[in-house]
């Protein structure tokens, strides 16, 4: 507590007793002697040497009157209670010290208002005065104190409300924290389990791919064994005479199914009453995968096919569902595994006419290739010889062969140890027949591993051909990727 004292003792000097006017004279340095004799007179005694003087009467009872000013003076008070204060500070700092209780501020304002009030009742004048004035004071102390103190308490109050807001502000950070902890930890268990569960499929993988590879080893012997016995049994003679049959056998099949053909086109003709009509063009070809169809004129009245419009589609067998088949604009198309099963439509569009060519029936399947794909499917890695006839739309001048590898998750082009091309399946791959390019069109195929990067390869056979796109389809099925050639829309497990 802040201790405020007036000094009061020079006013209280100056006003409390009047000083003496030095222009009074006195008849005499002293008062007369005076003694009541008999009969109560008053006789006028002699001079007694003990009698004061006027002066010193005077300086004896202005010393008094000092004397009583000092003890009653206000000055003399406070410095009274400055020590009594000082005291009672001492007193309870060493209270403090001995861990006793202080006493409150107000109370020692209303101890020293107490005082003041006790002391006012016993002076006067301006002592009196000073002592309202050290009241008023006091008040005026007690006041601001009260003020202070309220300002205090709004303060404390206003930290502990903020303390708590910090307090509860660190608690809900915590507790993101430890929640951010607990998802993080639980994304690091998931990615691990993730990782594991990854390296024991491609353990899994490893090992079902080396038993397939021993197993495929083993069935290679066991053909090779079974060749080398049929050829010591069979003199080389025969078996030439054998393949001669066989060929023979297959040219003549070729034919009887090319008139076959024709016959079932006459017959649909006749059967829709349009054999009186001039057909203009026809469809050539075997009906089947591994071969090709091409548009032949069968009239002088044709228009040439270089100034007509040409686009080839799958029907279903129904004839419900009709697809373009993209880039398919050639008087050539080499049926590709998707059209197996589906009948091939051909528009030619000249300058007055429309004209629909369709296949007699759907495209049937190439004999034993299913069976050659399943044998293929059991290795991990199938290699096709072939050679690139155009690279990115250009043509490529070099006839090297290259090797195709068609794998499990992944296709990629070499020649010898250099890799040309090497992508993992995707749905930015596409791969199809080549739909175009003559007779040669059963043999090749198209290939985008990228944007912007495509190749034509053409194969040995339209065998390998056929079972490279099978097999590039079914392992790319089993990734979830749907792999045809541009815009082709087929469903999934054609």
């Amino acid at each position: 507590m802040t201790r405020v004292t007036r000094d009061f003792g020079d006013t209280m000097q100056k006003e409390a007793v009047p000083a003496v006017s030095s222009d009074v004279v006195f008849a005499t340095s002293r008062f007369p002697n005076y003694r009541i004799g008999a009969n109560n007179q008053i006789m006028e005694a002699k001079d007694d040497p003990k009698v004061l003087s006027m002066k010193e009467v005077i300086a004896r009872e202005t010393a008094m009157l000092l004397d009583q000013h000092n003890r009653l003076s206000v000055r003399d008070l406070a410095s009274k209670f400055e020590k009594g204060l000082a005291a009672a500070a001492k007193l309870s700092e060493e209270a403090r010290l001995r861990e006793a209780a202080s006493l409150e501020k107000h109370v020692l304002l209303k101890k020293l208002r107490d005082s003041l009030e006790s002391l006012k009742g016993r002076v006067a004048g301006r002592n009196k005065d000073d002592v309202e004035d050290a009241i008023a004071m006091v008040e005026a102390l007690a006041v601001q104190l009260t003020q202070r103190e309220g300002e205090l308490l709004q303060e404390k109050a206003e930290v502990k409300k903020l303390a708590n807001f910090l307090k509860q502000a660190s608690e809900d950070a915590k507790k993101l924290v430890d929640e951010e902890r607990a998802f993080a930890r639980a994304e690091i268990d998931n990615a691990r389990s993730a990782v594991q569960r990854v390296e024991e499929s491609l353990q899994e993988h490893e090992r079902m791919s080396q038993a397939s590879g021993k197993q495929d080893v083993e069935q290679l012997m066991k053909e090779v064994q079974e060749a080398r016995r049929i050829k010591m049994l069979h003199q080389p003679s025969k078996v030439m005479d054998m393949e001669h049959e066989l060929q023979a056998l297959r040219a003549q099949l070729a034919e009887k199914t090319r008139h076959y053909l024709r016959l079932q086109k006459e017959i649909t003709r006749t059967k829709k009453g349009e054999e009186n009509v001039p057909h203009l063009y026809e469809l050539e070809g075997n009906e089947t995968l591994g071969s090709y169809l091409q548009i032949q004129p069968c009239s002088d009245n044709a228009p040439d096919l270089s100034n007509c419009s040409i686009q080839w589609c799958r029907v279903s067998s129904d004839g419900a569902k009709k697809e373009l088949i993209s880039g398919a604009i050639k008087s050539v198309y080499a049926p590709e595994p998707f059209d197996v099963g589906r009948i091939l439509h051909v528009d030619v569009i000249s300058e007055n006419q429309h004209i629909i060519l369709s296949t007699t029936g759907p495209i049937d399947p190439a004999a034993g290739l299913g069976t050659y794909v399943e044998a293929l499917v059991r290795k991990h890695d199938t290699e096709f010889n072939v050679v690139v006839t155009q690279m990115s739309g250009l043509h490529h001048p070099t006839e090297s062969i290259h090797v195709l590898h068609v794998g499990k998750m992944r296709i990629k082009l070499c020649k010898g140890k250099t890799t040309i091309a090497k992508e993992y399946y995707s749905s930015s791959m596409q791969l199809c027949g080549v739909r175009g390019g003559g007779n040669a069109a059963a043999q090749a195929l198209f290939w985008q591993p990228k944007q912007g990067l495509s190749f034509v390869l053409a194969f040995e056979s339209e065998r390998e051909r056929n079972a490279a796109i099978m097999l590039a389809r079914r392992f790319a099925f089993d990734c979830n990727i749907m792999l045809a050639g541009p815009d082709d829309r087929a469903p999934l497990g054609t």
